[in-house]
């Protein structure tokens, strides 16, 4: 067939990336690990950094949120964390253990949901690892349904033991289970509904697993709830879950078709289908000349644009493309193994989760907005923080100073009066109206400077007012000399979550000059940090600090 080259190419840039410690490289170790041409390498990046799916952090790159969009519209497509998720938090609270939802894929098996309970020991799988079917719970249900195909490569796989790193990077190098003993364990899977895993990824670690069908019949996924020796052995584990997941396995089978039918339908949960229009291909190809491949980031968008079975007119035009342009980066990505197609129709395959997933989805808050953050210093020149509410205070959880002689002196943990600051301003500008006037009502404000407002009428006109415009500015109320701007962070639902600011010192020229100056950048960062925490936040909940 006719394989896009630069689609190829940007994908295996993007593989070496996503293996472990591979997250951050300077393009000479990427052309050095794919073999690729160095001047091959440079056009890669240059297109991946202009698409977001990379940041250049002085002569490295590192992979970005905006890099998940492929693996969110497959999970979003696939509609199992939509349909199961619910059902999974619910059983670990009830069990008090952690509960995933995995997918097959090929001979191994891939996370898709994981409701992990915070021990000093506690599973460190992420959304869109991958584990080998022998060893793991899923994997022998999922193997009750292969096909002398699927087993011949399982069997070729398990005899190049030498690989196992380079398919399995998750997973703790240990010695090969026997076939013998694998194929045991599918027949008690087929005979028993149920699978086990005693210790096969690392000593300690056990799990029991049930499968869930979708509406085919064939196990679409299969939840597994996941303990330690210290607390259970599989036999007790099993005998203290196993109705439970049992019962809800029905539930949960249901709750799939369902969502299912609603994404087949246009309904309620439905994904949403990317707009309409013309390549954006083309323009930044104009824009930037040779050094942007126009067919990577044609194939990146076709692969986006699959949340869920499209036909490929519906991804010719959701993506703005020609047919002849979209079938060739779908029959290539097809020849890639991150889609398939059965008559007419697309689908991604799990496999789309290794392009980065697992390390993007296990971001924290900090690491999160911290880039950002940075660049907006280097931006504006001024020292950028973040802050929550906590009480009638704020708390700043991220900070990027400016070096200057004379600076702000605040670090990550210091609370300040809401009242008195932009930051506090914003977040209660963000809160209902209710909760809003009850928390003004109980600040007790008192002057920290002689232009500190305190009166509360007057504080609850000029929240409201921030509400209305999107930004607070204090000036000089906290600290004499001090001026700052605070704008709103946004979570997937639109709730206000966190504010950020930068602060100046007031000889830096009257208030209009301050504001043009400072709040675009600072509203661009904001909208910015947004769109990663929409897509790192898909199917799983971020934890503020």
């Amino acid at each position: 067939m006719d394989v896009v080259g630069p689609l190829e190419r940007g994908l295996a840039v993007l593989r070496v990336m996503s293996a472990p410690g591979g997250h951050r490289m300077r393009p000479s170790e990427l052309a050095r690990a794919t073999g690729l041409a160095r001047s091959t390498v440079d056009r890669v990046v240059a297109t991946l950094v202009h698409l977001g799916h990379l940041r250049e952090i002085d002569r490295e790159v590192e992979l970005a949120p905006p890099l998940m969009e492929p693996g969110n519209a497959y999970l979003a497509g696939c509609g199992i964390p939509d349909a199961l998720g619910p059902v999974a938090e619910r059983l670990a609270d009830e069990f008090d253990e952690s509960v995933s939802v995995a997918v097959p894929d090929g001979d191994g098996v891939r996370f898709v949901t994981q409701i992990t309970r915070r021990r000093t020991m506690s599973l460190a799988f992420r959304i869109g690892d991958l584990l080998p079917a022998e060893r793991c719970a899923p994997g022998p249900l999922f193997a009750t349904e292969w096909d002398e195909a699927a087993r011949a490569a399982w069997l070729a796989r398990r005899a190049s033991p030498e690989r196992f790193p380079e398919h399995f990077p998750a997973v703790p190098a240990r010695p090969p289970v026997e076939a013998e003993e694998f194929d045991r364990r599918v027949a008690h899977a087929a005979a028993d509904g149920w699978a086990a895993d005693d210790q096969l990824i690392e000593p300690g670690l056990i799990a029991v697993a049930v499968p869930v069908r979708g509406p085919s019949g064939r196990a679409a996924c299969a939840v597994s709830v996941v303990s330690h020796t210290s607390r259970h052995t599989v036999a007790s584990l099993a005998e203290a879950t196993l109705p439970r997941l049992r019962e809800e396995a029905g539930a949960m089978e249901a709750a799939l078709a369902r969502v299912l039918a609603e994404r087949a339908s246009g309904g309620p949960g439905a994904a949403a289908a990317p707009p309409a229009g013309a390549d954006p291909a083309r323009t930044a190809k104009r824009e930037l000349g040779p050094e942007f491949l126009q067919s990577l980031a044609r194939g990146l968008t076709v692969l986006c644009a699959l949340d869920g079975t499209r036909s490929l007119s519906e991804v010719a035009e959701s993506t703005g493309l020609a047919r002849a342009t979209a079938r060739r980066a779908l029959l290539t990505l097809e020849h890639l193994g991150y889609v398939e197609h059965a008559g007419r129709d697309f689908r991604p395959l799990p496999r789309v989760l290794e392009l980065g997933y697992a390390h993007l989805s296990s971001l924290g808050f900090a690491e999160i907005v911290q880039p950002h953050m940075a660049d907006l210093v280097r931006r504006t020149h001024e020292s950028a923080s973040m802050a929550v509410l906590d009480g009638d205070d704020i708390r700043y959880v991220a900070r990027v100073p400016a070096y200057k002689i004379m600076s702000v002196d605040i670090t990550v943990g210091t609370r300040l009066p809401a009242y008195a600051t932009s930051m506090g301003r914003v977040l209660l500008a963000g809160l209902p109206h209710t909760e809003r006037a009850a928390r003004l009502a109980g600040a007790d404000p008192r002057p920290i400077t002689g232009r500190t407002v305190t009166d509360p009428a007057e504080l609850a006109t000029i929240v409201e007012g921030a509400a209305e415009q999107g930004h607070a500015f204090v000036d000089e109320e906290l600290e004499e000399g001090l001026r700052s701007l605070a704008v709103p962070v946004r979570d997937r639902a639109g709730q206000v979550v966190a504010a950020l600011n930068v602060a100046t010192h007031a000889a830096r020229g009257p208030v209009e000059e301050t504001l043009a100056a400072l709040l675009p950048p600072l509203t661009e960062t904001a909208s910015r940090i947004e769109a990663d925490l929409r897509a790192v936040t898909r199917g799983r909940r971020l934890r503020l600090p």
